[in-house]
C-alpha cells in the first residue's frame, strides 16, 4: 500500500494533495468505482472518512435559526414606540446605536433602559459614562415611577454598575476588563449582565481622529471589535450613543464616519420634535436609519413626560412588547 503524502515526489505539495482529495470527494462514486479496482462500498467508506476528518461539519439553516432563537433575548427600552421601531427592543448579541444632537434624549433613553432592565427584569447593567452626564438622581426618579418600594429602588440601583472613563485608553482598559472576567463579577448577587451601555462613544473617539488619523482609526476599531466580542460572547445587548453631524446636503447623519457606520447592527437618529427654541420640550422623534429587520427611514414619536409601568420584560427567544403603542 502506498500512502499519498506531501513531499513524496517533486511537485506533490500540500495544495496538490488537497486538490486530489477534493476531487475524490466531489467525484461521482459509482463512476469512479467503474474506473478503478476499488469497490463502490469501499469508496463510500473512504468518502465518509475524508468528509469527517477534513471538512467542517454541515449545519442546516434551521439548526442555525433555532440556536439563534434559543440564545437571543430582547430587552425593552421601556418606551413602547421605540420598542416597536426596534422590532420589540434591544437584541442581545448586537450593538444598537442612538445618534443625535445634544438635547435629543440619547442619555435619557439610556437611563430608561438601564432602570427598566435593573428593576423590571432584575438583571445587571454595565453603564460606561464618558461625559460625566450620568445622574443618580434621574435614575432614582425613573425608578420611582416604576415602583413605590424603597427597597426595590435600592436593589435596582445596585444592579447598575457604573464605570467613568474620559479617554480612549481608559475605555479600552475598561472593556478589556469586562471581557476578561468583569462581566461575570458584576453578575454575582445581582442577576446576569444583560446590557452594556456606552454613553457616549463619540465623546471618547472623536478627539483621537483629529490628529494622527491612522492611530485614531486603529483605536476606534479596537473599541468596535471589543464591543462586538462582548455582545456576542456574553450574549448581552450593547447600546451606544453617538453625536450627529451634517452630510454634504445638510442632512443629519451619525458621527465617526463610514468605518464606524458598519459597527452598529441597528441605528436610530433622535431629534427634537417640538421646535428648536431655547426651552427643551419632552417630545422626540426617532428615525430608524439602519436595521436588518425593519424598513429604514420609518419614524416614531415619544414623550419623556409620559411615565409608564411596563407589564412585560425579558423573554429569551420571544419577542416582547412592553405596553401598547402611544
Amino acid at each position: 500500500m502506498v500512502v499519498l503524502r506531501e513531499g513524496m515526489c517533486p511537485g506533490l505539495d500540500e495544495d496538490v494533495v488537497r486538490d486530489l482529495l477534493e476531487d475524490l470527494v466531489a467525484s461521482d462514486t459509482e463512476e469512479l468505482a467503474q474506473k478503478c479496482s476499488v469497490s463502490y462500498k469501499a469508496l463510500l467508506a473512504i468518502r465518509r472518512v475524508l468528509l469527517a476528518q477534513h471538512t467542517a461539519f454541515p449545519v442546516s439553516g434551521l439548526d442555525l435559526y433555532e440556536e439563534l432563537v434559543s440564545s437571543t433575548a430582547i430587552l425593552s427600552t421601556s418606551i413602547p414606540s421605540l420598542d416597536k421601531l426596534l422590532d420589540s427592543g434591544l437584541y442581545t448579541g448586537e450593538i444598537t446605536e442612538l445618534s443625535g444632537a445634544p438635547g435629543t434624549g440619547k442619555s435619557q433613553v439610556c437611563f430608561a433602559t438601564a432602570t427598566h432592565t435593573a428593576h423590571r427584569l432584575k438583571q445587571s447593567v454595565i453603564y460606561i459614562d464618558t461625559t460625566g452626564g450620568l445622574s443618580a438622581t434621574r435614575l432614582l426618579q425613573m425608578l420611582q415611577v416604576q415602583t413605590d418600594e424603597t427597597g426595590e429602588q435600592t436593589e435596582a440601583l445596585q444592579r447598575i454598575r457604573v464605570f467613568r472613563v474620559f479617554d480612549i485608553f481608559s475605555l479600552l482598559d475598561c472593556l478589556h476588563g469586562l471581557r476578561c472576567g468583569g462581566l461575570q463579577q458584576a453578575s454575582l448577587g445581582g442577576g446576569s449582565v444583560k446590557a452594556v451601555i456606552l454613553d457616549s462613544v463619540s465623546a471618547i473617539i472623536s478627539p483621537t481622529l483629529g490628529g494622527k488619523q491612522n492611530e485614531g482609526m486603529s483605536l476606534m476599531m479596537q473599541v468596535a471589535g471589543t464591543l462586538k466580542t462582548i455582545a456576542k460572547d456574553f450574549n448581552v445587548a450593547v447600546l451606544v450613543t453617538n453625536h450627529m453631524t451634517r452630510g454634504p446636503g445638510g442632512e443629519p447623519q451619525a458621527g465617526l464616519g463610514l468605518s464606524w457606520s458598519h459597527v452598529p447592527r441597528t441605528r436610530l437618529l433622535l431629534e427634537r420634535s417640538d421646535g428648536a427654541g431655547p426651552l427643551l420640550g419632552s417630545k422626540r422623534t426617532a428615525t430608524l436609519v439602519k436595521s436588518s429587520r425593519r424598513p429604514c427611514h420609518i419614524k416614531a414619536e415619544f414623550d419623556f413626560n409620559r411615565g409608564s409601568r411596563p407589564e412585560e420584560g425579558l423573554l429569551g427567544g420571544v419577542r416582547v412588547r412592553d405596553g401598547s403603542d402611544p
